[in-house]
């Protein structure tokens, strides 16, 4: 009767970790999904009002300056010392393989502007500019001057995101190709200095076709899209005070950096079906 009873008091223990364990996943599952349908709803009304909204030049000037301007130094920077070290690394390796590396440049170049360009520099894109959006409207949020807009019967998607997002789609994919501009020429400097190729054998686009200048260009506009929409969002539901407004902004970034993510994930797949060559 007591060894019954001890397993018995065995099993209603593992039985209740299990049962918690679920409901952990079950309740985290329920959280992105109303996050997903969150971003979608602001997605949509901010297409809306892109077409039926106010028209504000002055706001849309001052975020091109804010968005594009001010992060130009930076993600330059990075794309060159990112360019330079693909280049490095994949020089190496390549030299292990085969010790004719004329073709360096024409591989880096296709990557480059299919893929890297874009994503790396949208990356860097979400941890500036996601971060500010979402801590200037998450401050608004706090401070109830998001309230106050709506007691004045204007909608916070039309007065604060659809400006940032237009700026964004115009200002981030300038700021990409300059950001792909000046890896392509921090790689061509490294493969001259470490490997002897010249600049004019580096700078080999043979690979590049239109597909890849296709869903590259698709890959710019995509992330500079949604960069502001999901910083926004993360921004109206923000609660709590100051540490709120932190909360908020480390979301944002979180939440930023993924989105880049997915959409890489499905725009590369829908490219290879699109351009199979």
């Amino acid at each position: 009767m007591s060894e019954s009873a001890g397993t018995i008091d065995r099993e209603e223990p593992e039985a209740g970790v299990v049962t918690a364990t679920l409901g952990s996943i079950g309740q985290a599952g329920i959280e992105v999904w109303g996050d997903f349908a969150g971003i979608y709803g602001v997605f949509v009304r901010t297409l809306y009002y892109v077409v039926r909204g106010r028209r504000e030049p002055g706001a849309l000037a001052h975020y091109m300056y804010e968005i594009g301007n001010k992060s130009l130094f930076f993600i330059c920077i990075v794309m060159a010392f990112f360019g330079g070290i693909v280049v490095f690394q994949a020089g190496i390796q390549a030299n292990r393989v085969v010790p004719d590396l004329t073709m360096l440049g024409a591989m880096y170049l296709e990557l480059l502007i299919r893929d890297l360009a874009a994503s790396i520099a949208s990356l860097m894109i979400a941890t500036r500019v996601g971060a500010g959006i979402a801590a200037e409207i998450g401050a608004m949020m706090v401070t109830e001057q998001v309230d106050a807009l709506r007691m004045c019967g204007a909608d916070p998607i039309d007065y604060l995101i659809k400006p940032r997002m237009l700026a964004s789609i115009v200002m981030s994919t300038a700021v990409i190709i300059c950001g792909g501009a000046m890896a392509i020429a921090s790689g061509t400097l490294v493969a001259a200095m470490y490997f002897d190729v010249a600049p004019r054998t580096f700078l080999n686009a043979a690979l590049v076709d239109w597909g890849d200048i296709a869903v590259g260009a698709t890959k710019c506009v995509a992330y500079s899209t949604a960069i502001p929409v999901v910083a926004g969002y993360c921004g109206l539901s923000t609660y709590g005070g100051s540490e709120g407004v932190g909360w908020a902004t480390t979301r944002a970034v979180v939440s930023c950096s993924l989105a880049v993510i997915m959409l890489n994930f499905f725009i590369s797949g829908a490219g290879v079906i699109v351009f199979p060559g």
